[in-house]
């Protein structure tokens, strides 16, 4: 309790001086935080002991997103189809059993439900990814109803809100991009009002584009979207809960000496998003960073451990700060001797790509090659694909080749490109690796390198040991 206590006070403090609207706190629970009626006890626990908090944006209950894009993708196997139905229904009912008013919210969930059966059904003779999109969006309606009246049962004045009312976004299903000044404007007619009246729960993850129809930002997008709320409100502060207490220096599962970090900047807290540590979405810092507000992250499980501030500065900037995993890597390589000493073949490469809406990662060249990577950003899951067409229009130019089951590893930390000497020990760690693509300069933050998945976390274990642990 004085763990988190401190840390709610420090996030009062951060927000001294500044020039919030908002005097409020959002707070963020991901998916193992509501998996069930003891983890969002524990959530009502943490928003009890901060009175700053007054927004609570909620991901789906853990698994639940997963059935559901089962369901979106087409389950023609009636038999299976029911089985995925019966695993949603267990999961909410289980919560609502031990409800001490589980009447109040079971019509709600139980139509939601309802619904999902039906769009399963369609999605079984037809997929689309608008219809995915209200498949997958039912996962937060659900909880969020169960997680309202939990708090309500807590004596918390809380009340559910359905933030595809704010939330505004094109119409892009699978990936939809945030409208800022329309999502500003509804935040504060409709939001911030009650906020100042009640503690609001809503849904990560989802909006609606201007008719109406449900969107959602991607997988990982609950973060993302509790960040763009509280850059619409204009929050103190940004709460981000999740099932570890804080960022480490890589993840434990893999490096069980992995250690805490206290303090992380803006810069590099984004480095290590983008380069996969799955503690944040790879959007999350960026709203925040527009209005520099504080992020914390922490463990709802222990919320007494404290966790993880990310700030603008930082008293400490080491050399190394984080070793970060991204698998489901898709490198693609492009070669021809028309490039050899000639103008415009990467302009027409990249025209190819931003036509078929193909998003570049990295990005290295020579004379007759180029190799680049492509990253998932949808709520498809798996490796990313090159589309038929693209890869068409492409090899009118020059010959594609395209690998897949690599992961990207990276290096995180400050001033790198500066520094002497460090690139050897780096590189002698990992002689016994195939390494198939480098990148590094673009960012003095980061040294990364691709190879295959089979030794990836063999890579980081080794260069966690030899940088972290020594």
């Amino acid at each position: 309790m004085l763990g988190y206590l401190f840390v709610a006070n420090y996030f009062l403090l951060g927000s001294l001086g500044r020039n919030a609207v908002s005097a409020f706190n959002v707070a963020k629970f991901g998916g193992t935080s509501v998996a069930n009626f003891e983890a969002m006890s524990r959530c009502a626990a943490i928003i009890e002991n901060n009175p700053n908090t007054k927004l609570v944006v909620s991901s789906a209950c853990s698994g639940v997103t997963n059935l559901l894009v089962e369901l979106a993708n087409g389950v023609a196997d009636q038999a299976r189809r029911q089985e995925v139905l019966n695993q949603l229904a267990q999961i909410h009912n289980e919560i609502l059993d031990q409800l001490a008013d589980p009447l109040s919210v079971e019509k709600e969930v139980h139509i939601i439900l309802d619904s999902v059966a039906t769009a399963a059904e369609a999605a079984s003779y037809q997929t689309s990814t608008k219809l995915t999109d209200h498949l997958v969006a039912c996962g937060e309606l659900m909880s969020t109803h169960i997680l309202a009246q939990l708090m309500r049962e807590r004596d918390i004045d809380a009340v559910r809100f359905d933030i595809r009312d704010v939330l505004r976004t094109d119409s892009n299903f699978g990936k939809a991009e945030p409208q800022l000044d329309a999502i500003a404007q509804l935040a504060q007619d409709k939001l911030v009002p009650l906020c100042q009246q009640q503690v609001v729960v809503t849904q990560g993850f989802i909006g609606s584009d201007e008719e109406g129809n449900t969107t959602t930002l991607g997988r990982g997008g609950s973060d993302y979207s509790a960040a763009l709320i509280a850059e619409s409100v204009q929050a103190a502060g940004l709460e981000i809960w999740t099932d570890v207490p804080g960022i480490y220096t890589t993840d434990p599962r893999i490096a069980p000496k992995a250690s805490p970090i206290p303090e992380i900047s803006f810069s590099e807290a984004s480095e290590m998003a983008n380069f996969g540590a799955k503690i944040l979405h790879p959007s999350t810092l960026v709203p925040a960073l527009r209005h520099d507000i504080p992020v914390f992250v922490g463990s709802s499980k222990e919320p007494e451990k404290g966790g993880t501030w990310i700030r603008h500065q930082v008293e400490s900037s080491p050399l190394f700060r984080a070793l970060a995993l991204r698998c489901n890597q898709t490198m693609v390589t492009l070669r021809s001797a028309n490039m050899f000493h000639a103008y415009g073949f990467l302009a027409k490469v990249f025209e190819i790509l931003a036509k078929h809406k193909i998003s570049v990662d990295l990005i290295t060249t020579s004379e007759i090659s180029v190799s680049l990577t492509l990253d998932q950003t949808d709520t498809s899951g798996g490796a990313p694909e090159l589309p038929q067409a693209a890869r068409e229009e492409l090899e009118e130019l020059c010959t594609v080749e395209i690998e897949q089951n690599l992961c990207l590893v990276a290096l995180i930390g400050n001033n790198m490109s500066e520094s002497k000497g460090y690139a050897k020990q780096v590189f002698s760690t990992l002689e016994d690796f195939n390494l198939r693509m480098i990148c590094y300069g673009a960012s003095p933050h980061n040294l990364c390198f691709l190879l295959h998945e089979s030794v990836s976390k063999s890579a980081i274990q080794k260069l966690h040991r030899e940088l972290f642990e020594n």
